[in-house]
């Protein structure tokens, strides 16, 4: 098992030597995954095994655990969202060996040289495990939306037909 993390790998040959890394990863580094943040701090963890299945598919697991500060879009607070992703990602040559992967396990297709980029592989976890519209679970909506006053509270409970105006309009 390996602390530091290499810029890219041969993934057939980590494959063959059923390599693991494990360590740690500043936020920081990690520009697209950034883009997305509303800050910076922090580090990912991460645990990265090559290995063939009894099939003889080659895989890649990764472990990722990250606390990552999102913009709740309820409050337009920061906020820390711990994100935890455990996936098996099949290794293919081409698109055609997608259907020959087994159930549970997401394709990555490999590059014709062999070579791939540990850390952007985490990286796209990382970023398919952010939700789209990121909401704090401990937030709560303000006191205007939740009680929104006696005039409009009036208005909501009326019982004045919509269709009378129209019908008095009709008439004439």
């Amino acid at each position: 098992m390996s602390v530091t993390l290499p810029e890219s790998v041969d993934a057939w040959r980590m494959v063959a030597t059923r390599r693991s890394y494990e360590g740690a990863l500043p936020i920081a580094v990690l520009r697209r995954l950034a883009e997305v943040l509303a800050g910076t701090g922090g580090e990912v963890r991460y645990e990265l095994d090559f290995g063939r299945d009894e099939f003889g598919t080659s895989y890649l697991d990764v472990r990722v655990q990250a606390p990552l500060e999102l913009t709740c879009q309820r409050t337009l607070e920061p906020f820390i969202l711990p994100i935890s992703v455990v996936t098996r990602l099949g290794l293919i040559r081409s698109e055609r060996e997608e259907s020959a992967l087994p159930p549970g396990s997401e394709p990555l297709l490999i590059a014709e040289d062999g070579r791939l980029n540990l850390a952007d592989v985490i990286e796209d976890e990382l970023l398919l495990a952010v939700p789209l519209v990121p909401v704090n679970p401990d937030s709560t909506l303000p006191d205007e939306v939740v009680d929104p006053g006696p005039e409009l509270s009036a208005a909501v409970g009326r019982t004045d037909n919509p269709f009378a105006v129209l019908r008095e309009l009709k008439k004439n």
